[in-house]
């Protein structure tokens, strides 16, 4: 038999041999036993199969790339010479990579442009793990940057968390609206602690750390029951684009 059958392969030879096994049981005890040691041997083969599968996908790691770069151009990503992303404008987030562990050489390049590369970096992904790489600062310092993610949510709550990416803003409080702080000094390119909460639509706002100067107002921001969400601050205080938040799910 050939070694690149399925899953599903494997189990059809066991059913038949189980079938003929049957049939034999009590005819010929020794073609039955023939016949279920055969039934036994792809079962096994088909169980293998699947516990290599599942530790396949186990290994496996997630990433997704984001553009907070202010002034940058659209860019390309490159992972080991390979493009993954093209024309990734500022504050969106490419789809979700599945990668293997291992190290990885990063480039980032204008989109359209492989001569001059505005970022190179070397990054290491473990199994199974979930990751953010955010492209910040303006293009002429350019960094990227790795957060951890943490997918999983409690049954029917939310979880979200607040990442800083305004290189020219100052630290922030991230509060209800006219009520209490939720997480007080976040500090450019921090992230929060993840909070788990119950499913609702809430008027959140970033104050100037310290203060009830209300920096950024985010009403009806909107958090859905078995979703985990990161709340990013992005674009300048000072200048343009303007100092706002994108929520992406996880």
């Amino acid at each position: 038999m050939s070694e690149n059958r399925t899953h599903s392969d494997y189990l059809q030879r066991a059913a038949m041999y189980d079938t003929l096994s049957q049939f034999y049981k009590y005819s010929s005890p020794d073609l039955h036993m023939q016949f279920y040691l055969k039934h036994m041997k792809y079962i096994n083969k088909a169980f293998n199969i699947m516990r290599i599968h599942s530790q396949h996908m186990q290994a496996e790691s997630k990433i997704r790339i984001l553009n907070t770069s202010p002034d940058a151009p659209n860019l390309d990503i490159y992972i080991n010479g390979k493009r993954v992303v093209r024309d990734l404008s500022f504050k969106e987030a490419a789809q979700a990579l599945t990668i293997r562990p291992g190290k990885y050489h990063v480039d980032i390049y204008p989109a359209g442009n492989m001569v001059d590369s505005v970022l190179n970096k070397k990054i290491t992904i473990e199994p199974g793990k979930s990751y953010t790489w955010a492209v910040i600062d303006p293009s002429k310092k350019m960094r990227l940057l790795v957060y951890l993610n943490q997918p999983e949510v409690p049954m029917n709550e939310a979880k979200i968390r607040f990442i800083h990416l305004s290189p020219d803003t100052h630290a922030l409080d991230v509060a209800v609206k006219d009520r209490d702080v939720i997480f007080p000094k976040v500090a450019y390119k921090q992230a929060t602690e993840y909070l788990a909460l119950s499913p609702m639509t809430v008027d959140l706002e970033a104050r100037e750390a310290g203060t009830k100067n209300v920096i950024l107002p985010m009403p009806h921001s909107h958090f859905k029951a078995n979703e985990v969400y990161t709340v990013f601050f992005v674009g300048l205080s000072t200048g343009n684009p303007e100092l706002q938040s994108i929520i992406i799910k996880e």
